[in-house]
């Protein structure tokens, strides 16, 4: 059973990104505020879950949660400020867009760049330990989602409702036979070979 809160009498919201390793398309983060007390034994790191299981976890999220929201960062950010600052930058658009105002966010990994006026701590694999971050996960992970499997029926060749922009074998070759869109990331190594991709 994941961990209901850090600090018991704070408005805790945790955090999460998805899309980080990508090599295609923007990345989101997600920002969630459950009740005190919050329970439910289905939530659990989107990693672990079914995709089925997150979206209905989704909906349930969303309906339970005092305040949630989702930050996105555009690939062309990504290429100007890198993929961490990215992160970092998709978690800020996140908090900001909350209806409450958390006292102290729980951030999922081990480095953060603060948010004006709220205390933060870092958590290593938090998705698995506190609900709210967990909740986050579920959040980003569905929303990105959502967008690649449209940026896919402009693009089919790169198997994105497949991939969601990861570097699969079949994502990679796409990249060398038919170069790339504006949704790749230009400062990534698109082929894994040590190359930057040719653009159209």
């Amino acid at each position: 059973m994941l961990l209901p809160y850090l600090h018991k009498d704070l408005i805790e919201a945790g955090c999460d990104e998805a899309g980080r390793g990508c090599l295609a398309g923007a990345v989101y983060a997600a920002a969630v505020i459950l009740p005190s007390g919050y329970q439910n034994e289905l939530l659990n790191d989107s990693k672990k879950l079914t995709e089925r299981q997150r979206y209905k976890l989704r909906n349930i999220i969303e309906s339970d949660a005092l305040a949630w929201a989702v930050g996105v960062v555009s690939p062309a950010e990504i290429d100007q400020i890198n993929i961490l600052n990215a992160s970092f930058l998709a978690m800020h658009r996140a908090v900001e867009q909350l209806a409450v105002r958390p006292q102290h966010l729980l951030i999922d990994g081990n480095r953060f760049n603060p948010y004006p006026g709220i205390p933060h701590t870092t958590v290593v694999k938090g998705d698995g330990k506190y609900l709210s971050i967990a909740a986050a996960s579920i959040l980003a992970k569905t929303y990105r989602d959502d967008y690649m499997n449209c940026l896919h029926d402009e693009y089919p060749l790169y198997d994105w409702k497949g991939n969601k922009g990861y570097p699969t074998r079949k994502h990679r070759e796409a990249i060398r036979l038919y170069g790339t869109t504006p949704y790749h990331r230009m400062s990534f190594n698109l082929l894994g070979d040590g190359q930057l991709a040719f653009d159209f």
